[in-house]
C-alpha cells in the first residue's frame, strides 16, 4: 500500500475523467490502514484533489455481531475509521442471509444500538469487575459521538441492495446534475423499515 501511495500518477492516468464515472475500490481488510497509519488517508486526499467525491463504505461480517462485547470491537472499528479518514462513511453489517431467524432478531438491537442498556443487558464479559469502568468509558464515547449506525445487507434481498446503494448515492450525490437523490428512508421511519425487513425476513 505504501509503494501504491507512492505511484499515484499510475492511478491518475488509470482513472481518466470520465464525467458520471463510478469508482469501486475494494480496500485490504487490515484494520491498521485506516487506524493509524496514513496511506488511505493519502489515497482520500488525492482523489479529493482529482475531483472526485470519496465516500467510504465500511463493512462488518453480521455473523461477527451478534455478541455484545463483538459488537463494541466492531463499532470502534468503524469509528475509528470514520476519525481517521475524516470522509462520509456508510457502515454496513454484511452477510444477513447467512443468519438464522433467532440471529437476525437477535441482531436487530445493534443496528440502532442504546450503548448503556447494552451493557445491562449483556454477558459476564462486559460485567468484568475489572474492566467496568473502562467498558462503561467506551460505550459513553460511542453513544456521545452518535455517528455510528449500521444498514443491513442481504445480497439475496434487492429491497436490501437497494437501501444502501441509494444510501450510498446520497451522500456522494451521485449524478445529482440530472436529479437531487435522496435515501429512500427519511431518518425517522428509518428504524420502521429496518424493522419491516426483519419481519418479511421472519415470516418466511
Amino acid at each position: 500500500m505504501e509503494y501504491f501511495a507512492n505511484n499515484f500518477n499510475w492511478l491518475e492516468e488509470s482513472l481518466g475523467h470520465v464525467e458520471d464515472d463510478y469508482i469501486l475500490f475494494d480496500c485490504p481488510g487490515q484494520i491498521e490502514l485506516y487506524t493509524h497509519l496514513p496511506v488511505m488517508k493519502q489515497l482520500v486526499e488525492q482523489l479529493q484533489q482529482w475531483e472526485f467525491r470519496v465516500c467510504g463504505v465500511f463493512l462488518v461480517d453480521s455473523q461477527f455481531m451478534v455478541e455484545s462485547f463483538k459488537f463494541i470491537s466492531g463499532i470502534l472499528a468503524a469509528l475509528s475509521a470514520m476519525i481517521s479518514l475524516e470522509i462520509p462513511q456508510i457502515n454496513i453489517m454484511t452477510k444477513m442471509d447467512l443468519l438464522s431467524k433467532k440471529a437476525k432478531k437477535e441482531i436487530e438491537k445493534y443496528l440502532d444500538p442504546d450503548m448503556y442498556s447494552m451493557i445491562e443487558d449483556s454477558t459476564n464479559i462486559l460485567k468484568s469487575k475489572m474492566f467496568k469502568k473502562l467498558t462503561k468509558s467506551i460505550c459513553g464515547l460511542i453513544d456521545d459521538y452518535g455517528m455510528v449506525r449500521f444498514l443491513p445487507f442481504d445480497r439475496s434481498d434487492e429491497e436490501s441492495i437497494n437501501i444502501v446503494l441509494q444510501h450510498i448515492d446520497f451522500t456522494i450525490q451521485y449524478g445529482e446534475d440530472l436529479e437531487f437523490k435522496e435515501p429512500k428512508e427519511c431518518e425517522e421511519d428509518k428504524s420502521a423499515l429496518v424493522d419491516e425487513y426483519f419481519q418479511d425476513h421472519v415470516d418466511e
